[in-house]
């Protein structure tokens, strides 16, 4: 029995692991970096250790310190969260050559899914459908170039052995094909320390739709149905919502076949996240597998009433799902964005800094996955992700109009947000509609850069209040304190009340 779970990872995933774990009587260990001393979820597990310096490499992708501390405190289970060592073979491996349960799937799975070479090849023998291109990992550019002229354009060209968008280029004119394959194998080397890249079929039109999956290890195995992700920056999901507007009863029945087909080809353990990219007309083809928990799983718990999480550590516990698939229904519609700390005038670049007030909306449908607070300093060296706000509705509509109101009271002083951006995008017709693809953002770029202006005589009444009240106090303050040392307190209060109304 699983009495204690270390969570190698850090921010409002760290802290949504430790939620479910107080639920369920488990202790927790968390493992922090240098620059993380004072993040939320050092102090909110029952232990936390320190394991290195900032730089990922030397803390939190460090799988010898992980592994030292996990025996140090009598760890039963690690929970690899997102990112970082989730989907590491080798980490999975350590964890088993240890006896400690790697709360995750077996080095095979995660080997076989995570080379899309492999992967591909091992779902067109379960029978999934696979976007036409290569079956073999190419190094050679004169025969990338070969295959690209056979497949026929557009392709994309991805790196067999990454995700995330690197090592990815489209191919739409015969003029970019050596550029392109040449950027894509550069790119896929310096992430993954591998240049191979395969080559598919565009798909034009392109709806990015995923299907989460769990798996115990007594061969049973469900999904929970789909999640639509075509909101995407830089091939990075920014927006996710379940159900699909775009999706059938029937398309989804059969989606959710060849997924449960997919994470069974690998005999797969865990929860795990099957992706196709669909077209148009619901044609859809296997993209790839995350052999973890997603980044977007909130919205599949709000709508199928499933703790994911929850789920996880009673299958690495070895018991036996006691979901069944004719059980489980989809009830109402969930949305949730990412809210970064970033500057979307200034092509997104991150903004790290000091959370001087931050305050969250509150009401019902509601839900925050997050790690700051007021004070709270963003550090520099990781992803700037401040909070994931998710919102469930009776249906879709209810669900757009509620994350408007959320993300209107969402309020953060100190940094930069994404937030004026996501709201525009509730407000584009195609979204509002349900008719967007992956090129969401870049068809939308012009209306997507407007935002509400604050009309001039509201900044000046707004600047009046605040002025005013912090002359108030600070004459009552010159009467209770000497006047030097206060006023400066006061002039700081000010000067933050007048911002923070601004």
């Amino acid at each position: 029995m699983i009495k204690k779970i270390l969570i190698a990872n850090r921010g409002e995933i760290a802290i949504r692991v430790m939620n479910t774990c107080r639920e369920m009587g488990i202790k927790t260990v968390a493992v922090y970096s240098e620059a993380d001393y004072s993040s939320l979820h050092v102090s909110y597990a029952d232990e936390a250790y320190c394991i290195g310096p900032a730089p990922s490499a030397e803390s939190y992708l460090n799988i010898e310190k992980i592994i030292e501390v996990a025996k140090k405190t009598g760890t039963d289970a690690i929970h690899p969260g997102y990112g970082f060592l989730s989907e590491n073979a080798k980490f999975s491996q350590r964890c088993k050559d240890e006896k400690i349960i790697f709360i995750g799937p077996d080095p095979y799975a995660i080997n076989t899914m995570g080379d899309k070479i492999t992967a591909r090849k091992t779902m067109m023998d379960a029978g999934v459908p696979v976007v036409p291109g290569t079956k073999e990992p190419i190094t050679d550019l004169d025969q990338a170039v070969k295959v690209i002229k056979e497949i026929g354009l557009p392709v994309m060209v991805k790196a067999s052995a990454g995700g995330g968008g690197k090592g990815m280029r489209l191919v739409e004119k015969e003029e970019d094909i050596i550029s392109s394959v040449k950027a894509a194998k550069s790119e896929a080397l310096s992430a993954f320390g591998n240049d191979a890249v395969y080559v598919e079929k565009y798909i034009s039109s392109p709806h990015h739709i995923e299907f989460q999956i769990l798996a115990d290890n007594h061969g049973n195995c469900i999904h929970l149905f789909e999640r639509e992700c075509s909101v995407q920056r830089r091939h990075q999901k920014v927006v996710e919502e379940t159900p699909s507007p775009i999706m059938t009863h029937d398309v989804r029945m059969e989606m959710g076949k060849h997924a449960v087909a997919a994470a069974k080809a690998v005999n797969y353990s865990g929860a795990g996240t099957i992706e196709f990219i669909t077209d148009d007309d619901l044609n859809y083809y296997f993209l790839e597998m995350n052999t973890r928990l997603q980044v977007e799983h909130p919205i599949t718990e709000e709508v199928v009433g499933v703790d994911l999480v929850k789920e996880q550590i009673k299958i690495a516990n070895g018991e036996k799902l006691m979901l069944k698939q004719e059980n489980l229904t989809q009830r109402g519609h969930a949305i949730e964005v990412r809210i970064y700390a970033e500057d979307p005038d200034n092509n997104f670049m991150p903004n790290p800094g000091k959370i001087e007030h931050i305050q969250f909306p509150l009401g019902p449908g509601i839900r925050h996955d997050t790690y700051a607070y007021n004070g709270f300093q963003i550090p520099i060296y990781y992803d700037p992700m401040i909070s994931k706000l998710v919102i469930w509705g009776n249906n879709r509509t209810e669900a757009i109009e509620r994350m408007k109101r959320a993300l209107k009271l969402f309020k953060i002083n100190g940094v930069k947000t994404s937030i004026p951006f996501l709201f525009q995008i509730m407000n584009v017709d195609s979204f509002v509609k349900g008719r967007y693809t992956t090129h969401f953002i870049q068809n939308n770029e012009q209306e997507l850069k407007q935002r509400e202006k604050t009309p001039e005589v509201a900044k000046d009444l707004a600047a009046i209040t605040a002025f005013i009240d912090y002359t108030n106090k600070l004459e009552k303050v010159k009467t209770e304190k000497s006047e030097d040392i206060q006023t400066s307190k006061w002039k700081d209060y000010g000067r933050r009340n007048a911002l923070s109304r601004l």
